[in-house]
Order: C-alpha cells, then structure tokens, then sequence
C-alpha cells in the first residue's frame, strides 16, 4: 500500500471509527497524535513537528511548509479488575453476584489532519479527532450491576483552524469545532420479587467550541506554547427502554414504561502551557502542563420527554492538572527516537466514584521512534504502558422509600487497573 493509501484509508477509519476506554482525566482523550505518544504529549502545544498541531495549538501550523496529511491509529488495551470488599447485596432477596470480569478491551482511536498554505503567512487546517470517549461493560451478574452494567460515549470532532504568522516570533492560530457525542448507559432494575429486568438511556447530539492558541518563538531554538479549548454543551435527545421480567405486576409495569428522555452533559475547557527547546543537533527537551475545568460536571440528571425526572447521579468531578516530561535524540538523519513522563491527575474523589467511571490517578511512561521512509513521507510509532493508582468505590444505594421499596445494594471495593497504547502515525508531504 502506496503512502496516499495508507493516508486515504487512515481518513475512512477517522470518520467512521469512535472512541472506546477514556486514558486521560475523567472520560478525555489526550491520544491524538502519534509523534507526541513517545514523549507523553510533552511540549504539544509548542512541538509544532507535524499537522497534528491543529488538535494542540493550531498556531504550530506556521511551522509547517507546504500540504501535508497526517493518519494515527491508536490501539488501547485497558484493563480492570474490581475486588470485592464487604458490598451488600440489593434487598428483596436479590442474589449478591460475583465480581466481574476484566473490563479490558481492545479499542482504538484514529485521528486525520489536513494542513495546507493559503499565503506564506496564512495556514489552514482540518482536524478529524475524538476528543472525549468512555467504555466500560461488566456481565449481567456481577455485584455491581444494578449501579452499572454498560456505560459508552463515543465522540468525533470536526476542526478546522486557521494559523497566522505575526512575525519572526510570534503565531496565533484560530479553531472552531463542531462536536458529535453519543451515550448509552445501561443497568440492570430490581423490582423485587419479580425478579431483575434491565434499563437503557441513550442520546445523542452536536455541541459546538472553538479553541485557540500562540506560539511564541524565544529564541532560535526555544519555543513557548500556549494552548485554549472550550468548553461544549450537549443536550442529549434519546430514548429511555426498561426490559420487564416476566410476571411483573401491573403497577409496576406502568411506572416504569419506555418512552423519550434527555440528558445535559457539559465538556470541559482545558489550558496547556508548553516549552520545547533544540540543545544540540541531536537532542530536544520539552514540557507540559495542562488544566482542565471537570469541576462543572456536578451531577448526571436523566429526564423524560414528559418533564419527570427519571435519574440523578451525584459527580461534583474536580478540576486537574496533567503534568509531563519528554525528552527527543536525533540517532542520525532519518531516525528519531523519544521518551517521556507524565502524571495524570483523576477528577473523581473516592466519594464520588461510581464503576461508570472507576478509574485513578495516571502515571505514564512512554517510548518512541519515527522514522523518515522517504523524503515525503515520515513514520511515527509510539508505545505508553500507564500505571493506575488503585480506586477505591462506596456506592451506597440501599435507602428505600414508600414510592421506591426496592434499593440498588451497597457497592464497595476497588478497581485495579493498567492500560497500554501502541500509536501508528503516518506523515506525508505533498
């Protein structure tokens, strides 16, 4: 398969494919290069090496000569295992269950970017990337199911951005996004002694932000970069469908029926600073530090089309910082090797965990290469193996009312878990 191939069949896989298994805070994705993967996206808002700069800080476009395409392919194998610790089963003599199974899969997160000049000072560029992206499943007998069985938000973001060279030093570069997000969530219901049946939630919607970013050339061979997504508001519009267990009393059939519902979900705004700076001719360091504003996700309230509340998930998420080292070594001309550090912060506290979200505190270490095939077409390989601080779950559900007699039981334990990602990238100038 010829380059352009490759890269045409990157572009398919970009608009169709979507993101499973969040590795950055909350349920974000950081994997949206494959360059940056071997330095643990250190220095990304100022690195400017590649097209995929229009993702971090579309101001690196003016460092770019020419048309260039860039595909990347990340293949992500999570994995989790929840250990048991004193849950307490949901009443009416529902059966405890068992713990699970890993919830590891493989899944992967494709990305496209486009980059041409419209003056010598003027670039343009399209991003086709899956900023935010989530996939847990567990089976239908496990302790925690009538908390969570299967929770996915699947993203694609379409970007294009502009890139302006002020002068020698600085850029400012300009994006707009129009997001698409879908969500399913499911879990099964207790209803007693009737046994358990299943409910399903899912919406979609567009959201639409604009993100920002300068790149400030110190010196000949220091760069800083600064870098601004915005936050996007979905308003997901769906349908709410419960399964009944056979024999279910008429009452309780009818107040629990399928029909539409809706969910707002508010995506946080982030800022990166970023420094990268050429020692010799053979080595470059860099460094990142990236905010993000999880602090609005306070709650996930699920409402039917009718006005009437059907579920109110407490979150009160915390905002977090992502913290990374990265270090490059040009081996000879057309080999480049890196490595890289980051620390990950979690934006969910152990009260407020829920196993829809269980992860922790991330520390990454990362590995790389790229290699120039030829003069026009660069390869890029990055591998990161992340280290998940145990998390801690105490999700209690048992409180009963005169209008909710059945409860959800009691879910505590801990999540131990890991994640590897290997990134193909693949660069080509026209």
């Amino acid at each position: 398969m010829s380059a352009k191939e490759m890269i045409k069949s990157l572009m398919v896989i970009s608009v169709l494919g979507v993101a499973t298994g969040a590795q950055a805070a909350g349920f974000a994705l950081i994997e949206q290069s494959g360059s940056s993967m071997g330095n643990a996206y250190a220095g990304a808002a100022a690195i400017a090496e590649d097209a995929s700069t229009i993702f971090f800080n579309p101001a690196g476009m003016t460092y770019i000569l020419g048309t260039q395409v860039v595909g990347v392919l990340h293949l992500i194998k999570p994995s989790a295992e929840f250990n048991n610790q004193g849950s307490e089963a949901a009443n009416a003599g529902r059966p405890l269950g068992d713990e699970g199974p890993d919830l590891g899969g493989l899944a992967f997160v494709p990305n496209f970017y486009y980059k041409r000049d419209l003056t010598d000072n003027v670039k343009f560029g399209l991003g086709l990337t899956a900023p935010f992206g989530l996939k847990t499943e567990y089976d239908a007998k496990w302790v925690g199911r009538f908390q969570a069985d299967k929770s996915e938000v699947k993203t694609i973001n379409i970007n294009p951005s502009l890139a302006f060279k002020v002068n020698d030093q600085l850029s400012l570069g300009f994006g707009v996004s129009a997001m698409r997000a879908e969500a399913t969530l499911t879990r099964a219901v207790n209803f007693g002694p009737f046994g358990e049946g299943t409910v399903e939630v899912k919406g979609d919607d567009w959201g639409f932000g604009y993100n920002l970013g300068a790149i400030y050339q110190a010196t000949v061979d220091s760069r800083i970069g600064i870098a601004y997504r915005s936050k996007l508001s979905q308003h997901l519009d769906g349908g709410v469908k419960f399964q009944h267990p056979a024999g279910l009393s008429a009452p309780l059939v009818a107040a629990t029926p399928s029909g539409g519902g809706t969910a707002d979900l508010t995506l946080p705004e982030s800022f990166s600073v970023s420094a990268f700076s050429r020692l010799d001719n053979q080595w470059d360091v860099m460094a990142d530090v990236t905010w993000t504003r999880w602090s609005q996700f306070k709650a996930l309230a699920v409402y039917r089309d009718s006005g009437a509340l059907l579920s109110n998930t407490p979150e009160n998420w915390d905002n977090t910082l992502r913290y990374s080292l990265g270090v490059s070594y040009r081996y000879n001309d057309p080999l480049k090797l890196r490595a890289g550090l980051a620390y990950d912060q979690e934006a969910i506290s152990n009260e407020f965990r829920t196993a829809r979200t269980p992860g922790n505190d991330r520390k990454w270490l990362s590995l790389g290469a790229s290699y120039q095939v030829t003069s026009a077409s660069k390869l890029d390989i990055g591998y990161s193996h992340l280290f998940i601080r145990d998390a801690k779950i105490d999700d209690d559900q048992t409180a009963v009312s005169a209008t909710a007699p059945f409860n959800n039981g009691r879910l505590r334990g801990d999540f131990k878990g890991r994640v590897d990602i290997l990134s193909l990238q693949l660069t080509h100038n026209f």
